[in-house]
C-alpha cells in the first residue's frame, strides 16, 4: 500500500514558484482542459497568481454528454485517442480566434489531461493521459509531449494534488528544458514524495525536439526511476502496456541480444508453438515480447545507449516489440504483466536462466524465501518453457535431466511434473553450438563465419552499421 505523505510548506512553495515563473512570461499563452480529477492543473497557476497572463481558457469537461458534444464521441474516455482529439480541438481554437490578434508576440499551448482517480464508486487502478502541445516560437508548428501515468494515493485528494504538481513540473519543464528531454524526465517528480506517480509512457514529438529517439526516452523512465518498465513497437512507436497487454496472452524471451543468434529466433519459435496450443491461448493472437533489463544494459558498469539502440535495431529489424524493464527478478516480471492481462503468460528460457531460477540468494529479501518467490511466479497461467543447453563435454541438459540442489529437487520435480515448466523438444540441434559471445568475437576478429550464426536480417543490419566492431 503506498501511502502519501501531506506536501510540506517549501514543496508547496517551490511548485507554486514554478506556476508563477511561468504565469509572469509573457510568451505563453494557451488553454488547459481536463477530465477527470478536477481541474488540479489549472488550479495550481489560478492560485499562483498571474494567470490571466498565461491562461486563455479553462474547461473541465466532467459530464459525458458535454464532453461528447465538444469533443466528440468515444470508446474510452481515459485514452489517448481521446487526448489526442481534446488537444486538436483546443488548438484549433487558440489559431482561430486569437492568432491574428496575438500569434505573432505569443507561443500558443494546450495542456490537456483526462484521468480516472479513486472515488466513493470507483477503487481500480487510477490513471491517466496527460499531454503538452506548445509552439517553442511565435507562429511555429506545434510539438508536444503526451504521458501515461499511474496514481497510487490512496485518497481522491492525495491523488488530485499529485496530479497538479506532475502538471506544473511537466509545463515548467517543458518550457525551459525543451533542449534536453532528459533533464526534463528528471523533473517530472520534482516536489513529489516517493510512489505517488509512475510515469510508464511517454513521447515527444515536432520541431522542439529534433533528433529525440523515444525509445531512448522510455528508457530514461526506467533509469531515472519514472517506472519499473515500459514498452515500444518494432517501429520505434511507444505504446502503454494496458493497450498492448489487455486481455492478451503474453510471450515475454528476456535475452541481453548481443547480438540476436539463430538460437535466440529458435527460442522463441518453439516456444510460440508450445505457447499457442495452451488451452487458454488457442484461438488468440498472442502478444510477443523481447525483454532486456536494466540490469542487463548496465553489465558494463554504464550506459551504453549506441549499443541499446544497436540492439533494439536488430529486434526491430525481425518486427518484435522491446520490453525494457526494471524487474530482475522473473516474479517480478509475471506481477508487473498481471496487471494488464488475466490471461496465460509463457516465459521461454535457456538453461542458464534456469539455473539463475533456482538460486535461493535472489529471494532472499522474501520471507518465504525461494518458495515465496516461486509461489509468487507460478500463479494461475504462468508457465516456462526451458531450451536445451549444449555442455563442453557434448551433453545436452534438458528441463528433465536439469540439476538442482539436492535440498530444491523435489520442488523442482513437482514444478516439472505439474507442468509448470516443460521442456521445448523440437528444437534445432546444429544451433546449439551458438554463444553469443562466440559471435561478438569473431565479428570483431573481421571472421565472416559469424554470419551463418545469425538471422539474415541481423546479418545485414550489423553490416550496414558497423554494430560490434563490424568492419
Amino acid at each position: 500500500m503506498v501511502v502519501s505523505r501531506p506536501m510540506t510548506r517549501e514543496m508547496d512553495h517551490q511548485v507554486e514558484k514554478k506556476a508563477f515563473e511561468i504565469n509572469m512570461d509573457r510568451r505563453f499563452y494557451g488553454t488547459f482542459a481536463e477530465i477527470g480529477a478536477g481541474q488540479e492543473v489549472a488550479r495550481r497557476f489560478f492560485s499562483a497568481g498571474g494567470a490571466a497572463g498565461t491562461i486563455a481558457k479553462s474547461i473541465s469537461a466532467y459530464d459525458m454528454t458535454f464532453s461528447d458534444a465538444i469533443y466528440g464521441t468515444c470508446e474510452r474516455y481515459v485514452s489517448r485517442a481521446r487526448l489526442d482529439t481534446m488537444l486538436t480541438h483546443e488548438v484549433g481554437l487558440l489559431i482561430e480566434r486569437l492568432d491574428a490578434s496575438v500569434g505573432a508576440e505569443r507561443q500558443f499551448f494546450v495542456f490537456a489531461d483526462t484521468v480516472a482517480a479513486r472515488s466513493f464508486r470507483r477503487h481500480e487502478e487510477s490513471h491517466g493521459w496527460m499531454g503538452l502541445r506548445f509552439q517553442h516560437a511565435p507562429r511555429a508548428p506545434f510539438s508536444e509531449i503526451i504521458l501515461h501515468v499511474r496514481m497510487l494515493d490512496q485518497e481522491n485528494l492525495q491523488q488530485q494534488e499529485a496530479l497538479g504538481i506532475f502538471g506544473v513540473n511537466l509545463i515548467h519543464g517543458a518550457f525551459h528544458l525543451e533542449k534536453s528531454p532528459e533533464s526534463l524526465i528528471a523533473v517530472l517528480l520534482e516536489n513529489l514524495a516517493p510512489g505517488r506517480i509512475i510515469v510508464d509512457m511517454i513521447r515527444f514529438s515536432g520541431p522542439a525536439f529534433p533528433g529525440v529517439d523515444n525509445r531512448i526516452m522510455s528508457l530514461q523512465l526506467v533509469v531515472q526511476g519514472l517506472t519499473k518498465a515500459t514498452l515500444f513497437r518494432a517501429d520505434g512507436e511507444v505504446v502503454q502496456a494496458a493497450d498492448a497487454f489487455y486481455k492478451k496472452p503474453l510471450l515475454v524471451e528476456r535475452g541481453s541480444f548481443r547480438p540476436v543468434t539463430h538460437i535466440t529466433n529458435d527460442m522463441l519459435d518453439c516456444a510460440r508453438r508450445m505457447f499457442e496450443r495452451e488451452e487458454g491461448v488457442q484461438g488468440t493472437q498472442p502478444e510477443i515480447l523481447m525483454e532486456i533489463t536494466v540490469k542487463n544494459l548496465l553489465a558494463t558498469g554504464h550506459l551504453d545507449l549506441r549499443d541499446f539502440l544497436d540492439r533494439v535495431d536488430m529486434l526491430g529489424a525481425l518486427g518484435r516489440t522491446v520490453l525494457i524493464s526494471n524487474h530482475a527478478e522473473f516474479y517480478k516480471l509475471v506481477n508487473y504483466l498481471s496487471i494488464y492481462t488475466d490471461k496465460m503468460i509463457g516465459l521461454p528460457l535457456g538453461i542458464p536462466g534456469l539455473h539463475e531460477l533456482f538460486e535461493e540468494k535472489f529471494y532472499a529479501d522474501l520471507d518465504g524465501g525461494i518458495l515465496e518467490g516461486l509461489g509468487r511466479l507460478f500463479k494461475q497461467g504462468v508457465k516456462l518453457y526451458a531450451y536445451p543447453r549444449l555442455m563442453p563435454d557434448g551433453e545436452i541438459v534438458t528441463a528433465d535431466n536439469f540439476k538442482v540442489a539436492p535440498h530444491l529437487t523435489h520442488l523442482y520435480e513437482h514444478l516439472l511434473r505439474n507442468h509448470f515448466i516443460e521442456g521445448i523438444k523440437d528444437f534445432q540441434a546444429d544451433y546449439l553450438p551458438i554463444r553469443s559471445p562466440d559471435v561478438l568475437s569473431l565479428i570483431r576478429k573481421g571472421d565472416n563465419s559469424w554470419k551463418a550464426m545469425v538471422p539474415a536480417e541481423v546479418a545485414a543490419i550489423i553490416q550496414e552499421r558497423h554494430l560490434f566492431g563490424c568492419g
